[in-house]
């Protein structure tokens, strides 16, 4: 598209997505800080979220739930109101889902409304597990949404390669990218002393939903700390007590998080091998290794790709090999600045905005031409 024709006329983008503008990785860390790069080129950005912010503070915490209640129902009174104005905007770009609950109603509606539509999925929320016999809690994460959306979008973007190959099955246009998360390489810079003068810590960073990942290393902490002295960091939005280690909380901020990642010595990435982790981008990975930290990950889904074993980071799959490589980096300093200076080349030349930002131009422009 000419760029002089795009100054002078803006495309209108209205961004449907779960979460306010800046707050949830999925989103930080994928298509949002590519905006001002969008504008630059051309085009005008409208952000719907489908939770406000008063929302977004309780969501993951126990209780509340008449507020959630509220909450969900200002939601839905969000996503009537945007079916008024779709038809001014030249494309809809979806991230996730336009509703979260019920029947694919809402998706259809915004389909026949968009001039054109983008849709944006993470996770392999397509194949989202509900713990619940009943019929009632399985029709409300029945996900017939994501289907309709991956089959009707004008283009499909993809997390993982796993996740696109399905997309490129099912969309009728056969219109589909795989694209990583992705991390400023002038914003998330290495910090790391590499030497063992104080306490190691080990590191991960995450949500309240991401949580089940990080309990499946309680038992290796354990085990190390019969060994090793080290310091134990959580980033998150919600509490942790682990009292047999030396634990660190830290709630997550946007102002503090370079400063919270670079205090880490070691990243751990923990997954379990199932049909949701094939869908994930290895975002953790990507931010640990821009870091220039030694990232440890469960060899599984994306991890393979963005890890090479013992070049620039360590993948395991059992418990003994987790507190194998643990241990091994705790002790080792200079091993562990072999792998973190490694890791960061391989953020800076394949995961980094810089790199990135073409492909989610490239996808705008060949939508809007039609």
């Amino acid at each position: 598209m000419n760029r002089d024709f795009m100054s002078q006329n803006k495309i209108k983008i209205l961004v449907i997505c779960p979460f306010p503008q800046g707050v949830a990785a999925g989103q930080r860390l994928k298509y949002e800080q590519y905006f001002e790069h969008w504008k630059e080129n051309g085009y005008e950005i409208t952000v719907s979220s489908f939770m406000d912010m008063s929302m977004w503070e309780i969501v993951y915490s126990s209780g509340n739930y008449s507020k959630k209640v509220l909450g969900t129902l200002r939601g839905y009174l969000r996503r009537i109101k945007d079916l008024f104005y779709i038809h001014q905007y030249d494309v809809v770009y979806v991230f996730m889902w336009v509703t979260p609950l019920g029947t694919s109603l809402f998706e259809i509606v915004v389909r026949i409304l968009s001039k054109r539509l983008i849709y944006d999925i993470e996770d392999n929320i397509l194949f989202e597990k509900s713990n619940s016999d009943n019929w009632v809690v399985k029709f409300l994460k029945s996900p017939e949404k994501i289907k309709f959306l991956i089959r009707t979008a004008d283009h499909v973007i993809s997390s993982s390669p796993f996740l696109n190959d399905y997309c490129l099955e099912s969309n009728n246009k056969k219109k589909c990218t795989y694209i990583s998360s992705s991390v400023d390489i002038n914003r998330f810079v290495p910090a790391n002393p590499y030497k063992n003068d104080n306490k190691i810590v080990i590191g991960w960073t995450g949500t309240f939903s991401s949580k089940p990942y990080l309990d499946l290393l309680r038992n290796v902490f354990l085990k190390l700390h019969e060994k090793y002295d080290f310091r134990l960091r959580v980033i998150g939005n919600f509490d942790y007590e682990f009292p047999e280690i030396d634990l660190e909380v830290i709630q997550w901020s946007k102002n503090n998080e370079v400063d919270d990642l670079q205090c880490i010595d070691i990243g751990v990435y923990p997954l379990v091998d199932d049909s949701w982790v094939l869908g994930k981008s290895g975002l953790k990975a990507i931010q640990y290794m821009a870091f220039g930290l030694p990232t440890v990950a469960t060899h599984v889904g994306t991890t393979p790709r963005i890890i090479q074993h013992k070049v620039n980071g360590w993948l395991v799959k059992t418990d003994a090999e987790w507190i194998d490589a643990l241990g091994t980096l705790l002790k080792d300093c200079e091993l562990r600045r072999q792998l973190g200076e490694a890791a960061r080349k391989t953020v800076v030349d394949n995961y980094s905005t810089q790199v990135i930002k073409s492909k989610y131009l490239s996808i705008l422009t060949d939508v809007v031409r039609g």
